[in-house]
């Protein structure tokens, strides 16, 4: 079935329940509001700091601007994109375009309007919704975008190139739309993180966005009476695919706009959050919160908070180690996921397996994975080898690129990019992207590994280890360091650190500066390789000059 039939079901059998609820506490500070207790929001539910939905609303919402799609055009395969900040109109926008049996294009929201323009010329799109934070870049290219024949704006001030979302809407029928769709039917494109240079446009089915529900809810056991707190970007496979299991389970989620310590301790405490999915930077910043006595767990309500659980990009166990010193009664996961894979999931480490933190875990539910070779043979158990994945949730294609396609999806197998190796209880570890991989004097030496041991540094807040130019080795391994906030470190005690370290493994560079990561958390190694390998140049350039003049 479609996956709008869940949300169809849910407002039959809950709809005057709460399904979704948008809390915005930078708004809230900015107009001086003061938080009491629960018994505010409760007194203020049209606060504009806190905004809710009930699953009847969710529903007819969808319905009403499904319908206006249909009415203005937009046809089964025609691709309509979303440009929104996470907010209470997110989700019935993308559901609606899904009812109307149109494709869904979320767009990065930190996408420059070239990116935009890009991203919109790659997936076909035809019409647009776009949110007050984007005025000014759509306004520099909404000429040269003659293919979007309808531009919605949601919010307020509306600008003039665009049409009011709200007004449109509202003179629609909030009735469903008589549209057959079935499980193979395309339903979303999500587009590739860019951190190997121009995004791809990867295409989804009805059949694998449902895939994700029964996936998330079996790994999580969301039920009826959990809250989920939701941080990341709705336009990434991943927060959306880890609310499916709220969607399924027919139960309560929070959408909270800023990431600050004290913003999610709050939240969870006054909104009773069970379910909470973190990137790696923001569980640093909480732990670091309370080291430095920024914030003092006694001051919020935090019983109920049962499981947390990471994804995106690899987890120190140093990282979790700290976290259960804190919140020993926690319940955690490791999730790992492609936006290829339909977002986490196809490998995951098990609330039961909080013994093997490192490991991001085994095949998920309804998944299989191997590793393997450049032949695509298995490789012996603890050999390094590429992480394959099969499943439900394997994207269709990358759109309109079958050359790209085939290089990645090989007999329904999805080759991840990753590489990984296996333990003797079946346990899969990541070892680095393959095109990460540091080849320095003929030895590979992976990243995370040395990451990792960077990180159970107290000094040290975050690291990336990429590969520099070296005329005698080939690359070096260079470490970007970004300290604690307050705590201070030199290069002579990093050095001594990496001591434990195998000799070939120690970074030969160590670099003080801010490790720079995407609002999914992966760290931007291309930006560091573009500014530090730079400067490498620059240096060979200035020896080339010198041995020039001592031949002279």
């Amino acid at each position: 079935m479609p996956i709008t039939e869940l949300l169809s079901r849910n407002a039959d059998m809950y709809g005057n329940e709460t399904c979704l609820v948008e809390i915005n506490l930078e708004l809230q500070e900015r107009d001086n509001v003061i938080w009491k207790e629960y018994e505010l929001i409760e007194n203020n539910p049209a606060g504009e700091y806190r905004r809710d939905m009930t699953w009847r609303v969710f529903e007819e919402k969808a319905n009403r601007l499904a319908n206006l799609l249909i009415k203005r055009g937009i046809k089964k395969g025609d691709k309509v994109a979303i440009l929104l900040m996470n907010c209470l109109e997110w989700l019935p926008i993308y559901f609606g375009i899904l009812k109307s049996g149109a494709v869904a294009v979320p767009l990065n929201f930190r996408y420059t309007a070239e990116e935009i323009k890009y991203c919109l010329e790659l997936s076909g799109s035809s019409a647009l919704i776009f949110g007050p934070e984007f005025i000014g870049r759509l306004e520099n290219i909404y000429e040269e975008i003659p293919q979007i024949k309808l531009l919605l704006y949601a919010g307020e001030n509306r600008p003039s190139f665009a049409e009011s979302y709200d007004r449109l809407t509202a003179n629609c029928s909030s009735e469903p739309p008589q549209v057959d769709i079935t499980d193979a039917d395309d339903a979303a494109i999500y587009f590739s993180s860019g951190t190997t240079g121009f995004p791809k446009a990867i295409l989804h089915s009805h059949g694998s966005l449902l895939s994700a529900c029964y996936t998330e809810q079996n790994h999580h056991r969301q039920t009826r009476e959990d809250n989920f707190l939701c941080i990341p970007p709705l336009y990434h496979t991943g927060a959306k695919m880890h609310w499916f299991g709220s969607l399924l389970s027919g139960s309560k989620a929070i959408l909270l706009r800023g990431i600050k310590p004290d913003w999610i301790l709050r939240t969870v405490s006054e909104e009773k959050i069970t379910i909470v999915w973190l990137l790696v930077p923001w569980a640093q910043d909480i732990l670091d919160a309370i080291e430095r006595g920024d914030v003092k767990l006694e001051d919020y309500q935090l019983s109920q908070w049962r499981l947390m659980h990471i994804g995106a990009q690899p987890v120190p166990p140093s990282l979790i180690q700290r976290w259960k010193k804190y919140f020993p009664n926690h319940e955690y996961d490791t999730n790992y996921g492609l936006s290829e894979s339909c977002g986490p999931g196809c490998v995951h480490l098990g609330i039961e397996n909080i013994h093997k933190v490192g490991a991001i875990g085994k095949p998920g539910y309804n998944w299989e994975a191997r590793i393997v070779n450049e032949k695509g043979e298995d490789v012996a158990q603890g050999e390094v080898g590429e992480l394959i994945v099969k499943g439900p949730g394997v994207m269709k294609c990358y759109y309109n690129d079958p050359k790209a396609t085939a290089a990645i999806l090989k007999d329904g197998w999805l080759y991840t990019g990753d590489m990984a190796k296996m333990d003797k209880d079946g346990f899969i570890y990541l070892v680095d992207r393959k095109k990460d991989v540091i080849i320095s004097g003929g030895e590979n030496i992976y990243p995370v590994q040395i990451e990792d041991f960077l990180r159970s540094h107290d000094a040290i807040k975050d690291a990336a280890v990429i590969g520099l130019p070296d005329k005698r080795l080939g690359e070096i391994a260079t470490a970007i360091i970004e300290l604690k906030p307050g705590m201070e470190c030199t290069e002579e005690e990093i050095n001594s650190f990496c001591k434990e370290l195998p000799r070939y493994k120690r970074p030969r560079r160590i670099i003080f500066d801010k490790v720079p990561r995407n609002p999914t958390g992966k760290i931007e190694k291309p930006r560091l390789r573009e500014k530090y390998g730079a400067t490498c140049l620059v240096a060979a350039q200035v020896e080339i000059e010198k041995a020039k003049k001592q031949c002279k």
